[in-house]
């Protein structure tokens, strides 16, 4: 089966058996670490996987890399347009993600999303790298980081602490938002180091 490189598919298939081989991580080890069955783990380095929201921030907090690090970035020019129609989705139980830009400056790094929450679901997550930031454009946004929970509307915006575990619920409608991830510099994972592409922990 051929895979576009430049597909979530394909380049989460790269940068996965390359984040985990820097780890130091056999599939066996990531699969329970990250409680993702090793086929499916398997699946998802071949590119012949179906990544959900779950199995990608997942792997973002087992392997402790940013998103981006395992969906790849596009390069920056001096007008940079995404259109919608041409951007893959990331779907989960109950918020589909678009990957629109990461911005880069200084000590920091921001992956920007378009971040849409299904009408009357809910999208937990256990935790992952970085801060969270989120602005309501349309909608209404009941957001839970661990046992602090506040209900968001147009034009409300949220920043918390990513490793805490935190769920995003549509209360009225579908939510649309801007989801903004930050991190530091140092938190990356430099793909393209040397050796990273070399041998590789065992399969088993």
């Amino acid at each position: 089966m051929s895979v576009s490189e430049g597909s979530v598919r394909g380049m989460l298939a790269a940068n996965l058996r390359r984040a985990r081989t820097r780890r130091g991580l056999s599939l066996s080890e990531l699969s329970r670490r990250s409680k993702i069955g090793k086929a499916t783990l398997s699946q998802l380095e071949s590119g012949t996987g179906n990544p959900t929201i779950e199995t990608v921030f997942s792997l973002s907090r087992v392997l402790e890399v940013p998103i981006s690090d395992l969906l790849d970035t596009r390069p920056a020019g001096e007008l940079t347009v995404v259109r919608a129609a041409e951007t893959e989705v990331l779907s989960g139980e109950g918020v589909d993600l678009r990957p629109l830009q990461r911005i880069e400056s200084g000590d920091a790094v921001i992956e920007v999303f378009d971040q849409r929450v299904r009408a009357g679901r809910r999208q937990e997550s256990l935790g992952h790298v970085g801060t969270e930031h989120t602005i309501v454009q349309a909608g209404r946004l009941g957001v839970r980081v661990k046992d602090d929970e506040v209900e968001l509307g147009p034009g409300d915006y949220v920043r918390f602490d990513a490793s805490r575990p935190h769920s995003y619920t549509a209360l009225d409608g579908e939510v649309r938002s801007v989801l903004l991830l930050q991190y530091r510099a140092e938190q990356r994972l430099h793909l393209s180091d040397p050796g990273i592409g070399g041998s590789h922990p065992a399969e088993e």
